[in-house]
């Protein structure tokens, strides 16, 4: 007999239980070994850069233990419901004399009807059902991503405001500051004219500016030629914007502009100017795992009313 064929055979509960038990168990045992591997990582010297890289890192790894770790408590639990063995039912459907026959070991059979059957498949696929979500659960209830978006709802919940999602397509900067512009009256700017503004205001300011900028390979200030690289990348392609980019646009719009987030305190560009005109934005580390994220923010009973808004941005 194949190992293959041993596996599907019923488990008895106290087999079962040991299982799971030594399955949780070297679950327990992985969770220390990460958590010790991110220990050494913190404890590394590295420059800004590579501590967000680190950072990144660390949720990865996170995440993807958590995923593994739910995937195979999720096989574990479809497998204990497939091999447990059935009840046997009476046919109360029985056509054919009491419904029962003898067997080979001389005991009674009893048949199954069609309805019997139907209701035992839907309560095992109830079972699954419920074993996937109790898996998601576990995968989602402290991934970096979950506990970041709790954060933000008690940090803008306090001001009144809830998060307003745009598309991650490179432009979620340049969206969020749309959006939010829209939210004051201002209409006459779409994304391409702030990318505009943005590397106008860039170019304007090389000489104030250029300090900030630097190669993510070598660390060095960006020479002249990676300068008018980078400046045609803001204005003409889906580069993601950052803190230049937010710099520019304030300075460039007149607004001041709020960059709230779930750890550190909030960053705000051009503070001293009117605060009727301030715009507020969230930033995200683990939204998505490509990177970091900009979303814009609303007033809750505004929100229903700019759904349509956002997939228009899209």
């Amino acid at each position: 007999m194949s190992d293959n064929e041993e596996t599907h055979h019923p488990q008895d509960p106290e087999t079962a239980d040991k299982n799971e038990e030594s399955l949780l168990a070297r679950h327990r045992k992985e969770k220390k070994e990460l958590q010790a591997k991110i220990q050494s990582l913190k404890k590394a010297k590295v420059d800004k850069k590579k501590k967000k890289e680190q950072q990144d890192e660390i949720a990865r790894l996170e995440a993807d233990l958590e995923s593994r770790h739910a995937e195979e408590l999720n096989r574990f639990n479809a497998m204990r419901i497939s091999t447990d063995p059935p009840a046997p039912i009476v046919d109360v459907n029985n056509e054919g004399g009491d419904g029962s026959g003898d067997d080979e070991s001389g005991g009674k059979t009893v048949r199954i009807s069609k309805a019997q059957r139907r209701r035992e498949k839907k309560s095992q696929e109830d079972k699954e059902r419920q074993a996937q979500i109790k898996a998601e659960e576990a995968l989602q209830k402290d991934s970096p991503r979950i506990l970041e978006d709790r954060k933000f709802t008690e940090l803008l919940s306090k001001r009144g405001l809830v998060s307003f999602p745009v598309p991650a397509d490179g432009d979620c900067l340049y969206n969020a500051i749309k959006h939010q512009l829209s939210r004051i009256g201002i209409f006459e700017h779409d994304t391409a004219d702030l990318r505009q503004l943005a590397a106008d205001y860039i170019e304007d300011n090389k000489d104030s500016i250029i300090f900030y900028m630097t190669n993510p390979d070598t660390g060095d200030i960006l020479n002249d030629e990676e300068f008018r690289k980078y400046c045609h990348q803001v204005r003409n392609t889906k580069t993601w914007g950052g803190e230049i980019e937010i710099k520019a646009l304030s300075s460039s719009l007149k607004c001041p502009i709020e960059i709230i987030q779930a750890s550190g305190s909030s960053v705000i560009h051009g503070e001293n100017m009117q605060p009727s005109r301030k715009l507020i934005l969230t930033y995200h580390r683990h939204m998505y795992r490509l990177g970091e994220h900009y979303n814009s923010t609303i007033a809750p009973v505004a929100a229903k009313e700019d759904e349509g808004l956002n997939e228009d941005d899209g």
